[in-house]
């Protein structure tokens, strides 16, 4: 399977946004793509307060969006994330659409960015959306992909229940800021890489977005199973893609097979009391 990714800079213009998407993904997909990924908050990035107000259901006009241009380019479609709007409460959601721009798995991030960074930049994104409480995987043409956002990307713990059932690609759709992204964003995709022996895509925002948010770090990339990465974006906006061999993923872990060397029973969870 050849997977792409689209790097963009999204701000706060939906439509401007969804042109930007929709070019990206022509791209890949005259680059031959089966699977395109976009990033977190593909359609609406700017503040906190203006991102929810741009909340919308699923389906609605984002998601539509994202399955027609499925259909029209014939390739399996992840639209990164956007914020729904489910009720009374709001979720950052991943959609995946087949080739025919049917929905084949949707999945509401589980672990919320509240952090305070080192250049004294404040986040709290469970102050307007609500977290998720399911991990997802979906079959996409003989390959199972583990659903990811962001923030999660720091928590190996889903990442290895995620490889349990499975999952031989992780998706991390992100917007990973530039001060976290420098020291953290290749290092941990490398790291869920290789702890599970699975391939990563890493599909990132750049840039700036609203004046008071930091700068998104970019750096898209897929990362195999020994943890090279095979592909990445340069700076700025734009796109790359590479192929998963499913035949290299089994070599590496018949070789490495970490899966089977797990000792559930000794490092059950106790949270952290001992006897």
């Amino acid at each position: 399977m050849r997977v792409g990714l689209a790097q963009l800079n999204s701000r706060n213009d939906r439509e401007a946004n969804l042109s930007a998407a929709s070019s990206a993904v022509s791209a890949l997909a005259g680059a031959g793509c089966d699977l395109i990924v976009l990033p977190e908050m593909f359609n609406h990035r700017w503040t906190d307060e203006a991102n929810v107000a741009q909340a919308e259901p699923i389906p609605g006009p984002s998601s539509d969006w994202a399955a027609a241009q499925a259909r029209a380019h014939g390739v399996n479609l992840h639209l990164g994330s956007l914020i729904e709007a489910r009720g009374a409460e709001r979720f950052n959601t991943s959609v995946v659409f087949d080739r025919h721009g049917r929905e084949l798995a949707r999945y509401s991030k589980i672990h919320l960015f509240d952090v305070d960074l080192p250049d004294g930049t404040s986040y709290c994104e469970s102050g307007v959306v609500s977290a998720g409480d399911a991990m997802v995987t979906v079959d996409c043409e003989g390959l199972r992909i583990g659903l990811t956002i962001c923030y999660d990307l720091r928590f190996p713990e889903l990442y290895r229940s995620l490889a349990l059932r499975g999952a031989d690609l992780f998706v991390v759709p992100a917007a990973f800021t530039t001060p976290t992204g420098l020291s953290h964003w290749e290092a941990l995709l490398k790291a869920r890489a290789i702890e599970n022996g699975s391939y990563v895509i890493g599909c990132g925002q750049w840039g700036p977005s609203a004046p008071t948010k930091a700068s998104c770090y970019g750096h898209s990339m897929v990362v195999d199973p020994w943890g090279v990465v095979i592909a990445q974006c340069s700076e700025g906006v734009g796109t790359v893609f590479a192929d998963i061999d499913l035949s290299h993923l089994q070599d590496i872990r018949s070789r490495m097979p970490v899966l089977r060397h797990r000792r559930p029973l000794v490092y059950a969870e106790d949270d952290g009391q001992t006897s």
